[in-house]
């Protein structure tokens, strides 16, 4: 056990020695409930490290720890996304622009110029002139 800087006779030097001393069988026990989480976890989700790999090291990408595959496009969220109000809004108001959009939903209309091309990706709107229209079956 390592002993403490402080000379033998200073009162404070046993005080030192047994909090490092409890400092490390904690560390220690930590370390037993770390391996024991980490093959837990690995259990669950199924995941091998790789050979070289310590335990806990992440190299997998962001894109395998959301749950879904590489390579996979993500896809859109269900439910009362931007993207779906803005789809809705462009259905109802064929020819509206990012501007207009943006004011009808209270939102910048920076956000719609990343949010109206994935909607075009998808096929679901096209843009003519400055206005967006639905594609013709999307709806």
């Amino acid at each position: 056990m390592p002993r403490s800087p402080l000379p033998e006779g200073n009162p404070l030097t046993e005080f030192v020695d047994n909090t490092v001393s409890a400092i490390d069988v904690r560390l220690s026990e930590l370390e037993e409930e770390l391996v024991r989480l980490q093959a837990a976890r690995t259990a669950l989700l199924g995941e091998r490290r790789g050979p070289g790999r310590p335990r806990g090291s992440r190299s997998t990408s962001t894109a395998r720890r959301s749950g879904r595959k590489p390579g996979r496009p993500r896809g859109r969220r269900g439910g009362n996304t931007r993207a779906n109000q803005a789809l809705e809004l462009v259905r109802l108001q064929p020819g509206i622009t990012i501007p207009q959009i943006a004011e009808a939903l209270g939102i910048g209309p920076n956000y719609l110029y990343r949010v109206m091309p994935r909607l075009v990706d998808d096929g679901q709107v096209k843009r003519e002139g400055e206005g967006w229209h639905p594609v013709a079956g999307s709806g």
